[in-house]
């Protein structure tokens, strides 16, 4: 079901960019402010509508936004540029909260020593949904036109949505308190810990986005950009693998030491030289990010009290959109001052940093504690 809700979601944003440029015959810029308006309406909706779902449960919260969201789609592909504008910023407001959905009810229906590989299997399929999704969706559109096949990929959304709806599922473990029960202070959660996580899964997304533009920069390099979706589909397979075999191991690697390494990997791929030399350092660059990502969810989760894990994990997805949204330009202003391969990097420097300086901050407080413990009273 997982699947099922959130394929539509990876098909969506390069379907409405094609859509502005060739359908309206905009701008890059002008496609690129819609894609950034949504980016920004989904972020915004994450914790209100986290929130919500702690508060009032599942099926209160996602029959207004299948509602809204109908609506809004529905018309969207049919109408000019600034309609088209407002009608994404709206939809983004109200968009059912899949991710946070299907993660909490994951969560509850695994007990917490397993957490980490039901997580894991998730991001599995999500892995399965990127490299499947654009591809249809474009082919879709190449034969059908952008705007049916727009359409009809959010009406799957909006039904997928309805049979989340009738499904229902526990977001709540048997042990846990139900929607409704009273929610703690956001000031007794939202502390350094699960800051400094959403920081991680926030610099991790830079890293994923960043690299999204240095594979097209290197490809164009090479004057092999017809392969390109073949380089992207081994990135996702290495994804793929490494979260399932992130998910079977008998303990679990802390989310820091996943992002140093992640960065380290993902530098290696400036220096390629031929497009299979790029494919196969993207493989072994993919099998860090699932695992990345699945450790930000699982540590941000237990973090946490259950009651307030709908507004927690819509903190967390914001975080991981806004990384996401400022990795592309980044990488990008590398690229344009110093060649094809400073994209990945300079997202591997900002990798590398970050998960030192996390490593850092964490021990401290553990040292100092064990100070107090060995200190002679």
């Amino acid at each position: 079901m997982g699947t099922l809700v959130r394929t539509p979601v990876f098909a969506t944003s390069i379907l409405v960019t094609i859509h502005v440029v060739t359908t309206l015959g905009r701008s890059y810029i002008e496609a690129g402010v819609v894609a950034a308006a949504a980016t920004i309406s989904i972020a915004i909706s994450g914790p209100w509508r986290g929130r919500l779902l702690d508060r009032l449960g599942l099926r209160r919260v996602v029959a207004p936004s299948l509602l809204v969201s109908g609506v809004c789609w529905g018309l969207a592909p049919w109408v000019g540029y600034y309609a088209l504008l407002v009608l994404v910023v709206v939809a983004g407001l109200f968009v059912v909260p899949t991710f946070s959905v299907i993660r909490q009810a994951i969560i509850a229906a695994v007990p917490e020593h397993d957490r980490r590989t039901a997580i894991s299997l998730d991001s599995a399929a999500l892995e399965l949904c990127f490299m499947v999704a654009p591809a249809v969706g474009v082919w879709a559109a190449t034969v059908w036109g952008t705007a049916p096949v727009l359409f009809v990929v959010q009406m799957v959304g909006v039904l997928a949505g309805a049979v989340l709806w009738v499904a229902d599922p526990p977001l709540r473990a048997d042990s846990e308190d139900g929607p409704g029960a009273v929610a703690p202070p956001r000031r007794s959660w939202m502390r350094p810990p699960f800051l400094a996580v959403c920081a991680i899964g926030a610099v991790a997304t830079l890293v994923l986005a960043g690299s999204d533009l240095g594979f097209v920069a290197m490809m164009r390099a090479f004057g092999a950009v017809p392969e390109l979706g073949l380089v992207l589909a081994v990135w996702g397979l290495g994804s793929l693998i490494g979260g399932l075999v992130y998910g079977a191991l008998s303990r679990e690697i802390p989310s820091t030491w996943l992002l140093v390494a992640l960065g380290l990997v993902t530098a290696p791929m400036a220096f390629a030289t031929s497009p299979v030399q790029l494919a196969v350092l993207a493989f072994v660059a993919g099998v860090l990010c699932a695992p990345t990502i699945t450790a930000t969810v699982a540590e941000a989760s237990r973090l946490v009290p259950a009651n307030a894990r709908g507004e927690a994990l819509g903190w967390h997805g914001s975080s991981i959109t806004a990384g996401g949204a400022v990795g592309a330009p980044f990488a990008g202003w590398a690229l344009d001052g110093h060649g094809p391969g400073a994209g990945f990097l300079a997202i591997a420097a900002v990798g590398v940093g970050i998960g030192l300086v996390s490593l850092l901050v964490s021990r401290r407080p553990a040292a100092r504690a064990a100070e107090r413990v060995d200190t002679p009273v």
